[in-house]
């Protein structure tokens, strides 16, 4: 049976999500790309886009808008596995050209040799808001 929530390991993993955080709402490329798995088997499902590797993740951050990145985060959700696996889950609310819209995050890390990296992730916003 693995060890859930290991409180230094959720420590951990809280302090590499906001450091996430932060690099998406600046546009931080470079460290958003570091912080993902470099490898063809990562995924990111989007809002409006499926990507399926590195190189088509990169290339959508390199090239996306910048405008109204900023969000709130709420529900913030940290679940361990040993130190080995993670589970990460939120709630956001951003502006998007004028309009407040509220949406879901979820991303699975994994520690590798070279440290905890996003090897998926899913973001969605909820329809029929505002």
């Amino acid at each position: 049976m693995p060890q859930v929530n290991d409180p230094a390991t959720v420590a951990e993993l809280t302090e590499l999500y906001l450091r996430y955080e932060k690099a998406l709402c600046e546009n931080d490329v470079t460290t958003l790309d570091e912080l993902f798995w470099q490898a063809s088997e990562v995924v990111r499902f989007g809002a409006t886009e499926n990507l399926y590797g590195i190189e088509e993740i990169r290339n959508f951050r390199q090239n996306r808008p910048t405008k109204d990145l900023a969000r709130e985060i709420s529900h913030l959700q940290v679940v361990t596995f040993d130190d080995q696996m993670a589970a990460v889950t939120l709630e956001f609310q951003r502006t998007i050209n004028g309009v407040v819209r509220s949406g879901r995050q979820s991303q699975m890390w994994y520690r590798f040799s070279e440290g905890w990296k996003i090897v998926s992730a899913h973001v969605s916003l909820l329809p029929g808001t505002p």
